[in-house]
């Protein structure tokens, strides 16, 4: 299946950001989630709510504050007084694209109300289990450099994220189109769906099917165990994060128009799915690590 034409359209509001918006897609075709880590007003909710429209898929916003509570995420029951029975309202978390806006900055208690529906996507309350919608798709933000008034997220909750990424600044030309009226807000109006939500589940199943071989399959292996033997890395990548990895692979060789992995997608998602997972000495930092990995590992 095509995507380009959902990549145009989203570019239409995002100039020059193809491919940042392809390993968007590329994370919600794997059935991950998507940590975006950025300073503010580079586009972050434009690019989740462009997805949206462009995939006609619902959308909603949570803005995570120091006083949100788990219920204002997943919902509650509430008494209906003319049925005489408590009645379950559901929360802004039970739609297709969940934008989880300065996900930092609540509580912990608040951010693992996203941990069953992320993992399992599923919800329960009050001891009833309550299925999301499918496809689900949670694009976190997160602003690295804001201290104050944050609560880092724990290891279990990063690790829920498939991948991590930042959009950076526009290019300059383009910028220069926003400053002077161009609102991009404005503009995800016009946008158009390309695709329909059948379509989406329907290439997600082709994903699931696309060949990961023995051997790429070693040189995954490879790269996860480096991570765990490496020594400057304190704690190495997860088995679910190699599933994660196996996964991204799976859905960038899609996009990429193929029905097999070869090690050039591995390569290519691995400083996406890998750094944010693995907790690295003070002097080192996750990025280089990976490279370092990258190059030591023997490609297939």
């Amino acid at each position: 299946m095509d995507f380009s034409a959902v990549i145009d359209e989203v570019s239409k509001v995002l100039k020059g950001k193809e491919e940042v918006i392809t390993y968007a897609l590329t994370c919600l075709l794997a059935e991950g989630h998507l940590l975006i880590e950025d300073v503010p007003g580079v586009g972050k909710t434009t690019l989740a709510l462009s997805l949206a429209r462009a995939l006609d898929l619902s959308f909603a916003r949570i803005q995570f504050t120091s006083d949100l509570l788990p219920s204002d995420i997943t919902g509650s029951s509430i008494f209906d007084q003319a049925r005489k029975e408590f009645v379950f309202k559901e929360g802004p978390v039970f739609h297709n694209v969940v934008l989880a806006d300065e996900i930092n900055r609540a509580t912990p208690k608040t951010q693992s109300a996203l941990l069953e529906a992320m993992a399992e996507r599923q919800v329960t309350v009050d001891g009833v289990t309550y299925k999301l919608p499918e496809p689900f798709f949670v694009m976190a933000t997160q602003n690295p450099l804001e201290y104050h008034g944050t609560y880092p997220l724990p290891e279990s909750q990063m690790d829920r994220f498939m991948m991590r990424l930042s959009l950076g600044y526009p290019d300059p030309s383009v910028e220069k189109r926003i400053i002077t009226g161009e609102n991009p807000l404005e503009k995800v109006r016009d946008i158009r769906s390309v695709m329909s939500r059948e379509e989406i589940l329907r290439a997600i199943g082709e994903v699931r099917r696309v060949y990961v071989s023995p051997e790429v399959a070693d040189f995954i292996m490879s790269i996860v165990l480096e991570t765990r033997n490496h020594p400057a890395v304190i704690l190495g990548l997860s088995t679910r994060g190699a599933i994660h990895l196996t996964r991204a692979s799976r859905s960038l060789a899609y996009l990429r128009g193929r029905d097999f992995v070869v090690p050039e997608d591995v390569i290519d998602v691995s400083q996406l799915v890998i750094p944010h997972r693995i907790i690295v000495r003070e002097e080192a930092g996750g990025e280089e690590i990976v490279k370092e990995i990258l190059k030591k590992v023997k490609v297939p």
